[in-house]
């Protein structure tokens, strides 16, 4: 019998889950057909797990990085997010998206500082705004709109299965 349904997070936990963690493997399609795959930080946007879909993701990326080559030539890409070290600890997100590629400079930089902000300690991102501005030209962002979302927190389901 499938426990599928207890699985499942819920709206509400799949917006918390998505906003403790801090890395998504992106998955784009190569020239050759086959998934690229990249770790990347992110940050979460729009969230509201009555709203579908429930958040969207921000990053970015070098204009010339395979993974945007792959975006502007197919702008869909899949997320995954995943924890736990067993079994009955495992919990993730798969997310189908369909991505934006953000080109203008403001906002771009703009994308840099909101990445500045979650992933440097307080204080750190004044230090950090000259470095980001001064990449922005160099990189596009990504925002990734989901499509499809999948989720499963095996901790719901106690020490069996």
């Amino acid at each position: 019998m499938s426990r599928r349904d207890e699985t499942r997070m819920s709206p509400e936990e799949l917006v918390r889950y998505v906003t403790e963690r801090t890395v998504i493997t992106l998955a784009t399609l190569g020239p050759n057909g086959r998934p690229h795959l990249t770790p990347l930080w992110y940050v979460p946007r729009d969230l509201d797990p009555d709203a579908d879909p429930p958040l969207r993701l921000t990053t970015w990326t070098y204009g010339k990085s395979q993974k945007a080559v792959n975006l502007r030539r197919d702008p869909r890409a899949t997320l995954l997010i995943e924890s736990g070290d067993s079994y009955d600890q495992l919990r993730g997100v798969s997310m189908e998206c369909d991505v934006e590629l953000v080109t203008d400079t403001d906002a771009v930089a703009a994308i840099g500082l909101d990445l500045a902000r979650r992933y440097t300690p307080e204080g750190g991102v004044d230090a950090l705004r000259q470095a980001v501005t001064a990449q922005a030209p160099k990189r596009v962002g990504l925002v990734c709109t989901p499509t499809k979302i999948v989720s499963w927190d095996h901790t719901k389901l106690g020490a069996g299965y």
